[in-house]
């Protein structure tokens, strides 16, 4: 009997045999999926819309001066982090008696981080801008941030658990909270460092409400432990990670510092306009992987061959999704940005046209950041992301005297394509990963 006829003569088969395939854990990664979605999509569009206001309210080079003091910051943030954030989803996954012991490690570890990054910065900027008191005092504002980061760990435990949607009510609290205080600033015609407090604020309340999230589902940081072992291990496996996301902060942002530095606050601003639009998709795949990082964990365990198939069917994913949203951008730059941010900001649709296909490459990049970590492959996510930020930094240096902002975003783009798809090709223990990519690519089966 056919497949058809067997349907005809009991309906009910199809949507029988299609609820057996959808697991409770596939449809826990779907819940949280869509939580994070929600979230992210909403913050999004309200933060854009925020930060749109704002950049028309400070004029190009102030709004300019206020990204370069960002980008600083945000170059010393894997610091901070310590590449631990996978690594503490796996291992909770793995073992989950041990979450106390792994939470506070990681926990303590941050903190440590936070304050020595605290100080780097510090130093750091009275180097590079010594007789420029505002560019300073933004810095240091907005690099206290760190500190309250460091309870991010609590974000990581409900990753492990599924369980986003209480990350999403604590941080859309603290986000929802300072909002009217931005909307005020502007309004006001507040200076410039009241945005780096609110800024500072918005990240303290977050983490306020990450702990109330974590009390209120019946857990406690007082079980919190240091445990040597752990400093070990979480340290091994998140160094390498570690220094990835410092060149990834690299050939993210070393194109507004070198701007910045080599033609002015105003050109960082005209470039930070056009890459807050292509970056602002960026939270599509992070949303994503998030959420399905276990099963692809767990798939791993029971069978290699359906292991690959969920990373190949996810990076199809990611790719058809970031082209869906390159193309229409880039036919419509000119008009978008004139909407968005005004005649002033005209000159940022060519970066815009050209940065935003680099998002092929950064979807690639978060997609395959699990294969690294479940393959214990995570020494070479540093080698392909240093080989990313010395070609982005070259680059940088060739074509920003010549080209401006256009060279910087072309920069970015060669630089993402290097590090999140070419540099597999030349690993004999990342080229099935290379093929999986092109194949995902070219739209392949």
């Amino acid at each position: 009997m056919s497949w058809r006829k067997c349907d005809e003569v009991n309906p009910s088969v199809k949507s029988v045999l299609l609820e057996r395939k959808i697991t409770p854990e596939f449809k826990s990664a779907i819940s949280n999926t869509g939580w994070l979605f929600g979230d992210r999509i909403l913050r999004a569009v309200l933060s854009f819309v925020l930060n749109l206001w704002i950049a028309r309210y400070l004029g190009v080079a102030k709004y300019g001066l206020f990204s370069f003091a960002i980008a600083f910051v945000s170059l010393f943030n894997p610091f901070v982090t310590l590449g631990l954030d996978n690594i503490v989803v796996r291992n909770i996954v793995q073992d989950l008696t041990a979450k106390d012991k792994i939470l506070g490690t990681a926990f303590y570890l941050r903190l440590i981080g936070a304050c020595t990054v605290f100080l780097l910065v510090i130093i750091s900027i009275f180097i590079v801008r010594t007789n420029d008191s505002l560019t300073i005092s933004l810095v240091v504002i907005l690099s206290m941030a760190g500190l309250f980061q460091s309870l991010d760990v609590i974000d990581l435990w409900f990753q492990s658990q599924v369980q986003s949607k209480y990350t999403v009510f604590a941080r859309n609290a603290a986000f929802f909270g300072i909002a009217p205080v931005k909307v005020g600033l502007i309004i006001l015609k507040a200076p410039l460092i009241t945005f780096a407090w609110a800024s500072l604020a918005e990240v303290s309340l977050g983490a306020l409400a990450l702990l109330a999230m974590y009390q209120f589902q019946g857990q406690s940081v007082k079980a919190w432990h240091w445990h040597s072992s752990w400093i070990k291990q979480l340290l091994r496996e998140g160094f390498p990670l570690m220094l990835s996301g410092l060149t990834i902060m690299i050939y993210m942002k070393i194109d507004q510092i070198m701007l910045g530095s080599m033609i002015g606050d105003k050109a960082v601003g005209l470039y930070t306009a056009a890459t807050r639009i292509s970056e602002a998709w960026y939270f599509i795949p992070t949303a994503i992987v998030s959420s399905v990082t276990p099963s692809i964990y767990k798939a791993r365990e029971r069978s290699e061959s359906e292991y690959y198939q969920r990373v190949g069917k996810l990076l199809k994913l990611m790719n058809a999704i970031a082209i869906m949203v390159a193309i229409p951008i880039t036919i419509f730059a000119p008009t978008i940005i004139h909407f968005i941010y005004g005649e002033a900001y005209l000159q940022s649709s060519s970066v815009l046209v050209i940065h935003i296909w680099a998002a092929i490459f950064v979807f690639m990049g978060v997609a395959t950041l699990p294969c690294f970590i479940v393959d214990g492959l995570a020494r070479l996510t540093f080698q392909r992301t240093f080989l990313g930020a010395i070609i982005n930094v070259i680059l940088n240096c060739v074509l920003i005297p010549r080209y401006t902002i256009v060279g910087a975003a072309i920069a970015t783009v060669i630089s993402q394509a290097t590090a999140s798809y070419f540099s597999h090709a030349f690993h004999s223990q990342t080229i099935k990963l290379f093929r999986l990519q092109t194949r995902s690519l070219l739209f392949f089966k």
